[in-house]
């Protein structure tokens, strides 16, 4: 994959809604369960049931998405001792679920500072272009509207799973599709890991394009492994979902300033 660190597509307002919305996910980041453990790499057996405690309740689960039912036994976040030894304890949740509203919190959590941070990239460098065509509201709601999307048509085919769903993924991957819709020809400054990192200035379309097809390569199966837990078809709905929600707007969108190739090293550098 390559990395985007910068887009030469600049933006006429501030994006306060996309500065938002990174903030409130570091923060919720920071105060989930087990958190200090991904810091530091040790994760104890009280944390690990906690956590899952956490995620059952905030978490999107699919199972539930689809047929809302939700699960009679729960973990409760304590350590108990049973007959194989130590473990979390189950018993009936002690809170009340909304699964579609779950679709929302889960938005903010994440399972790690590298899923957090690639997620937070992706929106600082996107988000302020499709904010600043939307307006705030408009933005804030197709985010939150691409996010529903790509929970849902996860949960779709995949009706009979119980693993929690979570993450900003499938709501950034609408801002993604959004900004190839509206401006395929921007400039985007990558690092492209090539015995070491080359800088590139690329067209949006080769670097979302290029993203958007492993997403859809991924989600088939090919290329990973049955341990894979990173939901790539959320990430492909969600993408389409932006594109298709941005695409009427395409008429009025002014164009980026004009492409010059592709440039590398010492001739790729910002603003030009």
């Amino acid at each position: 994959m390559v990395i985007p660190v910068h887009d030469v597509n600049p933006a006429s307002r501030t994006p306060w809604v996309t500065y938002a919305l990174i903030a409130a996910n570091v923060l919720v980041f920071l105060a989930m369960p087990g958190t200090a453990g991904s810091v530091t790499g040790e994760s104890g057996l009280a944390q690990l049931c906690h956590l899952q405690a956490f995620l059952d309740h905030y978490a999107a689960v699919p199972q539930e998405l689809i047929h809302h039912e939700l699960p009679r036994m729960v973990p409760t976040g304590e350590v108990g001792i049973g007959r194989t030894g130590p473990g979390c304890v189950i018993g009936p949740p002690s809170y009340d679920k909304s699964p579609a509203l779950s679709v929302l919190t889960a938005m903010f959590l994440h399972g790690g500072w590298l899923h957090l941070l690639g997620n937070m990239l992706f929106l600082l460098i996107f988000g302020n272009n499709i904010e600043d065509r939307l307006g705030h509201v408009r933005y804030a709601l197709f985010y939150v509207a691409c996010g529903y999307a790509a929970s849902y048509g996860f949960a779709l085919v995949n009706a009979d799973s119980s693993d929690p769903l979570i993450g900003a993924s499938g709501a950034i991957a609408g801002v993604l599709g959004a900004y190839l819709a509206l401006f395929p020809k921007a400039r985007v400054w990558v690092l492209v890991p090539f015995l070491v990192f080359l800088p590139l200035r690329l067209p949006a379309w080769l670097v979302l394009g290029f993203w958007f097809v492993l997403q859809a390569v991924y989600s088939s199966g090919e290329g990973v492994t049955e341990a894979g837990t990173v939901a790539y078809a959320a990430h492909v709905v969600g993408f389409l979902a932006g594109m298709l929600l941005a695409w009427p707007l395409r008429p009025g969108t002014p164009p980026p300033p004009e492409p010059r190739g592709l440039l590398w090293g010492r001739r790729a550098r910002p603003g030009q």
